[in-house]
């Protein structure tokens, strides 16, 4: 929706939830020698000045990113994602905040490579003004990710991490994503498919689920992560969800070691938790 930016909500707890698990997915893919691609259908800018107008205006970073900025008693995994932001902020402040294409690339090598889809005008200038000196490894599309994904798979690496992150401004956005997850689980079945979900109160974040569970993925994890009660007017977001298609087979424990911290860390009130399922095969 080229009224939504993510400049807005950058650095936020969902930000730190998404891209802590991304960094986890990174790593494990970058373990072999033999080259994956990323593709994020939702790129936005690339990375955001945490100063600036636009995030300032909500300043959520300061109940995501900037709640473990000082700790010093991350967990390791966590504080492996800690440091990727760091390298953002040279200077030791907090001014800047990777969005996840730079968080991809700080793991990419000569070999890998990212294809980027962004729709709003400015965040995709942006984007391309960000990689503007990696020509060759990041290629950006100002066009429809839903719609352009399925023209890259299977990608000629065969190994791919797939970020599908829209807005959900829409509620058709619900059934797209799926059908989106569907066409490209059969268009390449091993390939690493990632889907953010906002936790909402209304009927179609509810239903999201099990709707993803019905594609017949063989294997799959769902992690929803709340930071407090739903809100009794029913409006506004108070989690986040994540469905990885085809995880590696260590995520699950790594998440479980995390989570409960981050949800200490996080946490708005005693509604904070999360439920982590998973199948493995």
């Amino acid at each position: 929706m080229l009224s939504y930016r993510h400049a807005f909500h950058a650095g936020n707890y969902a930000d730190v939830v998404k891209h802590f698990v991304l960094t986890e997915l990174l790593a494990y893919y970058r373990k072999k020698d033999k080259p994956w691609t990323y593709i994020d259908t939702h790129a936005g800018a690339g990375c955001y000045a945490l100063d600036a107008e636009v995030a300032g205006k909500t300043g959520e970073f300061a109940d995501g990113i900037e709640r473990l900025w000082s700790r010093g008693d991350l967990p390791e995994p966590l504080a492996a994602y800690v440091e990727i932001v760091r390298q953002f902020n040279p200077g030791g402040r907090l001014l800047f905040y990777p969005g996840s294409p730079a968080v991809a690339m700080t793991f990419a090598r000569e070999r890998d490579s990212l294809q980027l889809f962004e729709l709003h005008p400015e965040d995709l200038r942006m984007l391309r003004r960000t990689f503007s000196t990696e020509p060759r490894r990041v290629h950006v599309r100002g066009s429809d990710g839903l719609v352009g994904l399925d023209a890259l798979l299977p990608p000629p690496s065969r190994r791919a991490v797939v970020l599908i992150d829209p807005s959900y401004e829409v509620k058709t956005d619900y059934s797209h994503v799926v059908a989106t997850l569907d066409r490209a689980l059969r268009r390449f079945a091993t390939g690493c498919f990632v889907l953010w979900y906002p936790l909402l109160a209304r009927a179609e974040s509810r239903r999201l689920p099990e709707q993803l569970k019905k594609i017949g993925a063989g294997s799959w994890l769902d992690v929803r992560f709340r930071v407090s009660h739903a809100l009794r007017e029913g409006f506004g977001m108070f989690g986040c969800g994540l469905y990885v298609i085809n995880p590696p087979w260590v995520l699950p424990e790594r998440l479980q070691t995390v989570l409960p911290w981050l949800v200490g860390a996080l946490g708005a009130d005693d509604g904070a938790g999360f439920e982590l399922d998973s199948h493995i095969e």
